[in-house]
């Protein structure tokens, strides 16, 4: 009977730890990771350092830049795909490295189906509307038809780097229309400015996986609008010569603006 009862807590005390571990579990599946910092990619700090293996490690769903600046990088469902400034959208191999990527485990919370067209700033109202917590951290999936979609991507650089606000010339446009994809980005919270890009930041990929790129314009026609907030965020900071020796006092906000939107001010 003694071990019995003894048998019974071990039972419990085992059922108690795997619930309370899936439950910490869970609440870390809702955390933002950044592989480098915002600002200082965007100020120049343009070679990669951290190996996709190990970002596939904190996220299955996100969104960042290659090495030396070559295209633009989308992570959805797991699989990551570089849009490169010739237009070709190919997956990318496991064995190399990002500049600066932003990635989390994707678990939709909310859903939503707008009716009628939208173009970009209608539907970053849209989104302002349903997203009531203006500090909150929210995770977007975008899926659906578009009737117009406006992308870019940067070819890739070589040393010295410039600041990206001053290559905005050398930018790459593709436009798609009538377009089956999805976007796959973030709204970030003002407080995050700086290690992070704040506003909405979303990229492309066709449905087909042969186009995509950081969003410049869209037009929407039947979407469906997937969210979920995270409640935490991490870093992980190049430690490299370039980053220690990089100068955070300028302030670069209205350069993220003008690289955001890919307009030259």
């Amino acid at each position: 009977m003694k071990n019995l009862f003894k048998y019974s807590c071990v039972l419990l005390i085992s059922g108690l730890s795997l619930h309370v571990s899936a439950q910490i579990k869970k609440k870390e599946s809702r955390n933002l990771f950044s592989a480098g910092y915002a600002a200082a990619f965007i100020g120049g700090l343009y070679d990669a350092f951290y190996p996709y293996t190990q970002l596939k490690q904190h996220g299955d769903f996100g969104l960042g830049a290659p090495d030396k600046l070559d295209g633009e990088i989308i992570m959805l469902n797991g699989r990551l795909y570089q849009t490169r400034s010739t237009g070709k959208t190919t997956p990318i191999s496991d064995t190399a490295n990002t500049a600066y990527a932003i990635v989390c485990f994707f678990h939709a919370t909310e859903t939503f189906r707008p009716s009628g067209p939208m173009n970009k700033e209608a539907l970053f109202h849209y989104l302002d509307s349903v997203l009531a917590n203006k500090n909150g951290l929210y995770a977007i999936h975008i899926r659906g038809d578009y009737s117009y979609v406006k992308t870019r991507a940067f070819p890739p650089v070589q040393k010295p780097y410039a600041p990206l606000a001053t290559m905005l010339d050398k930018q790459h446009f593709f436009e798609f229309h009538s377009v089956t994809g999805d976007l796959v980005g973030y709204r970030l919270p003002a407080f995050m400015e700086g290690e992070h890009i704040k506003g909405y930041h979303f990229h492309f990929l066709s449905d087909d996986k042969t186009g995509g790129g950081h969003i410049i314009d869209l037009l929407t026609s039947n979407i469906t609008i997937e969210v979920e907030t995270l409640n935490s965020y991490t870093l992980d900071l190049p430690q490299t010569p370039d980053f220690n020796n990089y100068d955070f006092k300028t302030d670069r906000r209205e350069e993220i603006k003008s690289v955001e939107n890919g307009i030259k001010k």
